[in-house]
């Protein structure tokens, strides 16, 4: 037989076992989740009596949870495991009163108070997402942001545990406010990001990539001012070819991406003269589909140049990768992928030949025919007529494997 939950257990939205009941002034109680989610969608009444809500306080019943913790004790022997006792969420008085802490040690540049209290706002964010997003409202990211700079304009070494700690916290605040974006686009919040980058712990890496990724999203202005610090573009190509995280190689790839889709030439002459283009491509034979989208995404900003074509060109996986990934990872990935054989196209006969070889006319009638954005579409019709001159005599085939793969002339 079925346990039975008591009626005035159950939350009247979710319908479940209350695990965190909290009392509106209208009298009803609910479980915190699904009431905060009812008054984050603007609601302004109860969603019981219908009226309209006096105040938005939400009073723990504590007498309540009691009971259904108890409840739960008595019928473990059916698989009810005791709901652990909730925490108080933070408020925004709290929340603002350590940002002013903050503040107030940023200025003095006191690296102990403010890692305490930079400490209290990554203790509140572990335990649960409603305080996050309280924190955030309150604009911390742009308060946090604030100490970063500074402090990381006194000195990377001295103050490298609160910058880390920043970091950290800041890889829960995307995306970023203006004022946050300011403060970590700044020439010593960049280089010391960039110093993280060498440091031997995963974690400080990653959170270090994940920040830059989120910044140069919100403006490529900051990829050229990220390019200018010397030695920033070898580790970015180093985090791809050695892979030594997943997340930290999509991270990077973003990172290169969002720099090379500026129209700073030489930004993108260093990567394709260390050999991205071929290290891409060869990895993007066998890889999921996120990787796929970020490494061909860069590959057709990297075609943008005559160097970069050339360098293209010169590896025999380029036109049969190129090719392969049309209409077989996503709609993006076939929009980058027809982009870079259209620049390619460009560059001497010979690439229209060794397309038609490997099937690229039938993938861009194809491709015409299922439909795709304009701009793709422009592209493969003018390459559509490109390819047909040559079509007579040129057999056409799908490669499956790029092994040991060479032209045939």
């Amino acid at each position: 037989m079925e346990l039975e939950i008591p009626r005035h257990f159950i939350c009247p939205i979710a319908l479940d076992l209350m695990k965190d009941p909290v009392t509106l002034s209208s009298g009803i109680t609910y479980d915190r989740e699904s009431i905060d989610k009812w008054l984050e969608d603007g609601n302004f009444t109860c969603p019981v009596t219908n009226q309209v809500l006096t105040s938005f306080d939400q009073i723990p019943n504590h007498s309540l949870r009691k009971m259904i913790q108890d409840w739960c004790v008595e019928n473990r022997s059916h698989g009810i495991q005791r709901i652990p006792t909730p925490r108080i969420p933070v408020t925004s008085a709290q929340v603002s009163e350590v940002l002013f802490s903050i503040t107030d040690s940023k200025r003095r540049l006191d690296q102990c108070a403010c890692l305490d209290s930079v400490g209290k706002i990554k203790k509140w964010g572990l335990e649960s997402e409603r305080n996050r997003r309280c924190i955030v409202a309150n604009d911390a990211a742009g308060v946090i942001a604030a100490a970063f700079d500074a402090f990381a304009g006194d000195s990377f070494e001295k103050n490298a545990r609160l910058l880390e700690e920043i970091l950290c916290v800041m890889n829960w605040m995307f995306p970023f406010a203006q004022e946050a974006e300011l403060y970590l686009g700044s020439q010593a919040s960049l280089r010391c990001m960039v110093w993280f980058l060498k440091s031997k712990d995963i974690s400080v890496k990653q959170n270090s990539i994940n920040v830059l990724k989120e910044l140069l999203s919100c403006d490529q202005q900051h990829g050229q001012h990220l390019a200018a610090i010397d030695g920033v573009n070898r580790i970015l190509f180093k985090f791809i070819k050695d892979q030594i995280s997943p997340s930290i190689t999509k991270a990077s790839l973003m990172v290169i991406f969002h720099m090379v889709s500026s129209s700073n030439e030489k930004i993108k002459a260093e990567f394709v003269e260390m050999g991205l283009v071929s290290l891409l491509l060869e990895s993007i034979i066998e890889s999921e589909k996120s990787y796929c989208e970020r490494a061909l995404g860069v590959i057709d900003k990297l075609c943008e140049t005559k160097q970069g074509r050339e360098f293209a060109y010169s590896n025999a996986l380029a036109m049969p990768v190129l090719v392969k990934k049309i209409l077989r990872i996503s709609e993006v990935a076939t929009e980058y992928s027809v982009s870079a054989i259209w620049k390619l196209s460009k560059y001497e006969e010979k690439v229209l030949m060794e397309a038609l070889q490997v099937g690229a006319f039938q993938k861009l009638l194809l491709l015409i025919q299922v439909g795709c954005s304009d701009e793709t579409k422009e592209k493969a019709t003018e390459l559509l007529k490109l390819l047909n001159p040559y079509r007579p005599g040129l057999e056409c085939i799908d490669s499956l494997d790029f092994k040991d793969i060479k032209r045939s002339f």
